[in-house]
């Protein structure tokens, strides 16, 4: 039975994101804008498991502060304990990506892909009718919308103005601009011999360093992703025997099979595993792959190649993606948990 809402103040205070200077403008839904009120529900939400079935997994559960937003896990598991097929992204900066979300990109906006998880069977594994009617009549949300979204009555809760709070809390999970990266870029600080050298293999901009990693492309800064799709020569695309076909499970074409988005490399090492199926436990094993285990492809990203890099190169590369780690994010209070 609905109920009405309209003796609670709808007053909401307009939230403006503080973004690093360094980073590219946010683009805000017009549809969705940000208010406090909006972002604090949104966080309530994503951590609550009032979205699953059975109220033991929410979208924490695979998007942890502690793990960058991620689980850790190779292949995170639903509800009934089922595996995935793929291995949970990081949603550190999420809000910059206006490209396609999911490793295989099958949503075009973040409103979007969290209606997804509720109602998949390896997820949360609902259905959005009952998620309606449990928030409806769940004593904290109604006065949350109210004041969030100005409804009226609690039959106007429904799985959009849900999503729509979820989103505009991802929307604020962005880097704390305090990475070691981020304060060289600021002048306050300077890379040591070995962090440069690492740069420069990175970014390959030095003419007198002759050993070039081409990371640079597919992760350019400030994000360290360029949120496109590629294939990264983890297996050969041309036998059409893949397991998972990534981009071209979207697109049905052929050219993007093994084509997945491209993560973030700002807080790498504490969102291992890697890759789409984590099949790679450490940033040796990701450089292992680069450097001599390419599977090359029809349609494999141009600019890779096996990269023959010595040891001390892999060290100093290793070195600079170290100053990509941002422990402030994480601890950041305001991204955590409400309850």
């Amino acid at each position: 039975m609905s109920m009405t809402l309209e003796d609670i103040p709808y007053d909401p205070v307009p939230f403006v994101l503080d973004i690093p200077d360094h980073f590219p403008t946010m683009v805000i839904p017009a549809d969705n804008p940000m208010t406090d009120e909006g972002i604090e529900l949104g966080r309530h939400l994503f951590y609550d498991p009032i979205l699953s079935s059975d109220n033991t997994l929410s979208c924490s559960s695979c998007h942890l502060p502690e793990g960058s937003f991620t689980d850790n896990e190779a292949l995170s598991a639903g509800v009934n304990g089922t595996k995935g097929r793929r291995s949970s992204m990081s949603l550190l900066n999420i809000g910059f990506n206006n490209n396609g979300m999911f490793w295989d990109g099958r949503s075009g906006t973040l409103e979007d892909q969290a209606l997804l998880p509720v109602e998949d069977p390896v997820e949360l594994h609902s259905m959005w009718p009952e998620v309606e009617k449990e928030v409806q009549d769940d004593p904290r949300y109604p006065s949350m919308f109210r004041k969030a979204f100005g409804i009226t009555d609690t039959a106007q809760i429904t799985r959009q103005l849900i999503v729509n709070a979820i989103a505009q809390f991802e929307r604020t999970l962005i880097s704390s601009g305090n990475s070691k990266y981020d304060r060289v870029v600021a002048g306050n600080e300077v890379f040591t011999d070995e962090e440069l050298l690492g740069h420069n293999i990175f970014f390959d901009i030095d003419p007198d360093v002759k050993r070039h990693a081409e990371c640079g492309h597919c992760h350019n800064a400030p994000l360290f992703t360029t949120n496109e799709f590629a294939n990264n020569g983890l297996d050969d695309t041309d036998q059409g025997m893949l397991t998972d076909a990534g981009l071209a499970e979207v697109t049905l074409a052929s050219t993007d099979n093994g084509k997945f988005r491209i993560p973030t490399l700002r807080n790498i090492f504490q969102s291992a595993p890697y890759m789409h199926d984590g099949r790679f436990s450490t940033i040796d094993e990701v450089i292992d792959h680069y450097n001599e285990h390419v599977v090359f492809s029809r349609n494999t990203d141009p600019n890779l190649r096996r990269l023959n890099l010595s040891d001390s190169d892999r060290a100093a590369l290793i070195a600079f993606i170290q100053t990509l780690e941002d422990p402030d994010f994480m601890s950041e209070p305001r991204f955590q948990s409400p309850f």
